[in-house]
């Protein structure tokens, strides 16, 4: 049996599991499967990261930043993409088929043993995303990695990545979302994500409201540990366009660091280079060394953030973006109009029915000229013609598509027609994943030939 066939069982074997939407308050379960692994997760520094929005993008410059620094790293983030092993990164890589099946065989008897004593208590077995947590700990410590940046999958608090000690808690910008499992108001949900902050550990912050960053400040010091707000200890203090990306001057906890290049667009990216910034500084320097600057220069320009704001067909210029909430679709839209010189903007819209369908349509729809609604492949997606109902109530233009590939053919076809317009795909991060693939399968890099 192949590696590659060996992993995709993994993958079969977990899809079995409750899925990813089912999150109870049960950090215990997989907190027991790692004693009896005998803790993996405690032999290496970690780097943990909650929030709203920016959590990936924020893990994936620090990542990089640490990598540059020659320590070996790990990043664990979700969801991926195209396929599973891309949230189990080594070294700046998807973990190869082989470690990812290897590490499986070697939690799957520990796994049966808790799923048993899970049922003798007459509860569910363990889900997906316990399991794939455990995966990922499992995974890098027989790598071996040196630091694992770890990203929140839910909350903070009873997350299952809060079997880890995290070295240094990061905060990214803190909305309202998952309101069913984290609270209606931003100080309930701030209080799920401060649980992530570890006794006399560092933790850093985006700016938050200030009921969030009220909370943080209480949870801090009931820690006993520091923490340092962007705005305040640390943040960006300029910030150009460049081809590609852009010029960020950072104003770190050590140091300030002039003119870093990051291939990444948007002025959210700017502030969330800026986070990772702090972050590093904390980890490597105690905030007080500053970080050499050809090390972090590297880091910066080697950062990726697929599926935000990535750039996947050209004539017609076409991004997508994984804005799948207001505060992202907020983003989104400052992005366009910030890092890019297009008159008129066709999104291309797919979400889930779980989400807030009507604050994501109400924001990004004023902002383009045309809309093709969508659904992405999932039993969770939103009806398209309810999408084109609440476009229709904004006033802008919108036609409905039945999938992904006759969205995005209608919505190349109208943007070919003005060397002013592009198209933007966005609303879920399943949808953006199925667009890095079509792209890729229709040559869209290629320039339009329908």
């Amino acid at each position: 049996m192949s590696d590659r066939t060996r992993a995709d069982a993994v993958y079969a074997a977990l899809l079995e599991r409750q899925g990813e939407r089912w999150v109870e308050p049960r950090v215990e379960r997989t907190r027991r499967v790692l004693e009896l692994l005998d803790d993996p997760q405690r032999t290496y520094r970690v780097v943990h990261i909650t929030g709203t929005n920016g959590k990936t993008s924020t893990s994936r410059i620090i990542e990089s930043i640490v990598r540059a620094h020659g320590l070996r790293t790990g990043l664990f983030t979700s969801p991926h993409l195209e396929r599973f092993t891309e949230r189990i990164t080594v070294d700046g890589q998807p973990i190869e088929d082989g470690a990812v099946a290897d590490a499986w065989d070697e939690i799957s008897p520990i796994v049966d043993l808790v799923d048993a004593e899970l049922d003798g208590r007459g509860e569910p077995p363990l889900t997906f995303f316990e399991l794939l947590t455990v995966l990922a700990f499992v995974a890098f410590a027989d790598a071996p990695v040196d630091v694992a940046v770890i990203e929140v999958g839910m909350g903070g608090s009873w997350d299952a990545t809060n079997t880890a000690d995290g070295d240094v808690a990061v905060f990214a910008p803190i909305d309202i979302d998952h309101a069913d499992k984290l609270g209606d108001t931003i100080a309930e949900i701030a209080t799920v994500k401060a649980g992530i902050i570890k006794d006399r550990a560092a933790a850093v912050s985006a700016a938050q409201d200030p009921a969030a960053a009220g909370v943080l400040t209480a949870a801090a010091r009931a820690k006993e540990a520091s923490l340092a707000f962007e705005g305040e200890q640390f943040g960006l203090l300029d910030q150009k366009l460049a081809v590609g990306g852009q010029l960020l001057t950072v104003r770190g906890l050590a140091a300030t660091y002039d003119e870093l290049y990051l291939p990444l667009y948007g002025a959210h990216q700017g502030r969330n280079a800026a986070l990772a910034v702090a972050a590093v500084e904390s980890l490597i320097g105690g905030a007080t060394q500053p970080l050499a600057a050809d090390v972090l220069a590297d880091g910066f320009a080697t950062a990726t953030s697929p599926g935000r704001l990535q750039l996947i067909g050209i004539a017609p210029t076409v991004l997508v973006d994984s804005a799948h909430n207001p505060h992202g679709a907020r983003s989104l839209v400052s992005a366009l109009g910030e890092s890019f010189d297009f008159d008129e903007w066709g999104l291309v819209l797919g979400a889930f029915a779980d989400k807030d369908v009507d604050g994501i349509v109400q924001t990004l729809a004023p902002a383009v000229a045309q809309v093709f609604a969508t659904a992405p492949e999932s039993d969770r997606a939103e009806e398209p013609d309810r999408i084109a109902d609440i476009v229709e109530e904004v006033g802008t233009p919108v036609t409905v598509h039945r999938d992904l590939a006759e969205a995005a053919e209608a919505a190349r076809a109208w943007a070919a027609a003005s060397d002013r317009r592009a198209v933007v795909i966005a609303g879920s991060v399943v949808l953006a994943g199925e667009a890095v693939v079509l792209a890729e399968a229709e040559g869209w890099k290629s320039g339009y030939d329908a």
